[in-house]
């Protein structure tokens, strides 16, 4: 490695670790003011808060890093500049761009690294941090017996001091009500002091009383405390005196109960691209599968049009449905065939034309079999030796089944076309337009819902990789602009990469709320902010090479000037043509 190369790195190395620091420090903190209530009198230890802002800091390198890359940029080719070392490289003969090679492959290095942090590290500590900030939210506040005022964070029961001294064990007048028995304020011991200790690694409360009494009413006789009704109305009461006692009570329900964190891996945070690949494709089949439903169902909803007809699935329905039942025979009058779709309407009328003619004679076979039912029917065979009208007998009954000509089954079908239509056939009629329309909304609403949530995991699918692309765009920002200013240390700099972030940012939000809506698409969503800084960035470099005074009031003052000279000649010079 040449010498320049190492003095080039040596400038941006140690204003990066100082900037990502520092970054991480003022995101972090700002994140965690979120939560502050929340954290905040849980008394929790060390390692629960330590661990906690561990996570959260490892979730914000995606943030910290791109805005490291710029300000330490800026940084290190401003300092260059400003001590006209980037004029002495220059006059060697070497060109800007061949400066900015040897961070150009460390920021590459930053890059690759950010991809892994953003696609590996950054879900775990997504899902750990978040699972344990829900924990904390459950758990109840520390224990804080306050003077003058009833505690009841320990489960049923109440407790009340009315001092605390310094020391903070010894207490004076205390009074503990006891509802474990849910049965009112019937037991009820009174103290004048006592001293108060947290013991076995504070999972109990002990309380040593002294010189008090202890109150019970009711529940006293051997009938109450065997389960049997007293007869008369009579309560007990009992009055017991101590000189000292100890109370002990039990503080599992203050220790802070860690949740499963299956229950938080369905967020889009915490999932890498494997898993965000897996969940769209899941997504995709669950829309094949609703699609698929709806043609089933339209047999349903439309029961008298079409209903002899077969519907053509298209061909990604019909490939789902093969892989879905390929070891499963179906009865269902669906058919695909990509020669009828591309011969279109002609050969669905021959096909239909087909059909009529099936069904037509189909019908004349039906005609004539019951012309030969009728003519066997008329045959009635003669009776032979009846009995005389004096002579007992049982007379049977002659079933002669009755038939209608062609002519009358006509005119009947006619005459329910015919038939006026009734308020039940028209409410009928309109809720099954009801149902059509209502299973159309469902099918409908269920689509958008499942389109949202693909788009969704799509969104997070491109910002692993666009905010690992973020560094090469800064450090593209940041490198030309530190050589135009030519000025070090965290004054412009500061101001300078602060406003391109809110501008990153801003692009990055309003472009993924609009890919959310569906207004533009995700792809223009999610890189919009990366490609128009990127284009930002190569005009900057190209300035850098033509050492352009952008920052510089004679650069604007000579752009005036010649503006002023262009106008006066506009005005003085004919037009052309006049």
């Amino acid at each position: 490695m040449k010498k320049l190369d190492k003095l080039i790195l040596s400038s941006f190395i140690g204003p990066f670790i100082l900037t990502f620091l520092v970054v991480v420090f003022i995101l972090l903190t700002q994140h965690m003011l979120k939560y502050f209530d929340d954290i905040i009198g849980k008394g929790l230890g060390i390692e629960v808060i330590g661990q906690l802002l561990f996570y959260f800091a490892v979730f914000m390198t995606p943030i910290a890093l791109p805005l490291a890359v710029l300000l330490s940029s800026l940084i290190a080719f401003g300092n260059l500049g400003e001590h006209f070392e980037l004029t002495a490289v220059k006059s060697a003969g070497i060109s800007l761009v061949r400066t900015l090679l040897p961070i150009f492959f460390f920021v590459l290095m930053l890059t690759g690294i950010a991809f892994y942090v953003n696609n590996n590290l950054v879900p775990k500590a997504a899902l750990e941090a978040y699972s344990l900030l829900y924990d904390i939210k459950q758990k109840k506040p520390a224990l804080d017996l306050r003077e003058g005022s009833f505690y009841d964070g320990i489960p049923d029961m109440s407790i009340k001091v009315s001092k605390k001294f310094p020391d903070g064990v010894t207490i004076k007048d205390v009074t503990i009500y006891d509802h474990r028995k849910h049965d009112g304020n019937k037991e009820v011991t009174v103290a004048d002091s006592g001293k108060m200790y947290m013991i076995l690694n504070e999972r109990y409360l002990k309380l040593e009383l002294f010189n008090g009494h202890n109150y019970a009413e009711g529940a006293s006789t051997n009938q109450e405390m065997a389960g049997r009704v007293k007869r008369n109305k009579n309560e007990t009461f009992s009055r017991t005196r101590f000189s000292k006692t100890q109370v002990v009570f039990d503080l599992s329900s203050f220790a802070l109960e860690r949740t499963d964190k299956k229950w938080f891996q369905g967020n889009r945070i915490m999932r890498n691209l494997g898993e965000l690949e897996s969940d769209m494709d899941s997504i995709d089949n669950e829309v094949l599968q609703t699609r698929l439903s709806y043609y089933n169902e339209i047999r349903a909803i439309f029961s008298y049009y079409h209903i002899t007809d077969s519907l053509i699935l298209p061909a990604e329905l019909y490939q789902f449905k093969i892989n879905r039942d390929t070891a499963k025979p179906t009865t269902e009058s669906f058919h695909f065939d990509p020669e009828i779709q591309k011969r279109g309407e002609k050969s669905a009328r021959q096909i239909a034309r087909l059909d009529s003619l099936a069904s037509s004679a189909d019908t004349t076979a039906r005609k004539s079999t019951a012309r030969a039912n009728a003519v066997r029917a008329q045959k009635v065979p003669k009776r032979k030796n009846l009995p005389s009208k004096t002579s007992p007998v049982s007379v049977q009954p002659v079933i002669v089944k009755r038939t209608f000509s062609d002519s009358v089954i006509a005119a009947k079908i006619d005459s329910l076309f015919l038939l006026h239509a009734g308020k039940p056939h028209y409410e009928n009629a309109a809720n099954k337009a009801r149902t059509a329309k209502n299973q159309l909304t469902a099918t409908l609403a269920a689509m958008d819902d499942y389109d949202k949530d693909r788009r969704v995991f799509l969104i997070q699918w491109h910002k692993i990789l666009a905010s690992s692309f973020a560094c090469v765009v800064m450090f593209l920002i940041g490198a030309p602009l530190g050589a135009i200013i030519k000025k070090g240390g965290l004054g412009v700099p500061f101001l300078v990469s602060i406003m391109f972030f809110i501008i990153y940012y801003l692009l990055t939000m309003t472009g993924e709320k609009w890919a959310k809506q569906g207004f533009i698409s995700v792809q223009v969503g999610v890189w919009t902010a990366d490609t128009i800084l990127f284009i930002v960035g190569l005009l900057f470099l190209r300035q850098a090479r033509l050492d352009a005074r952008l920052f510089e009031a004679d650069f604007y003052m000579v752009v005036l000037d010649k503006l002023k000279k262009w106008a006066i000649l506009k005005k003085i010079l004919p037009a052309p043509g006049s």
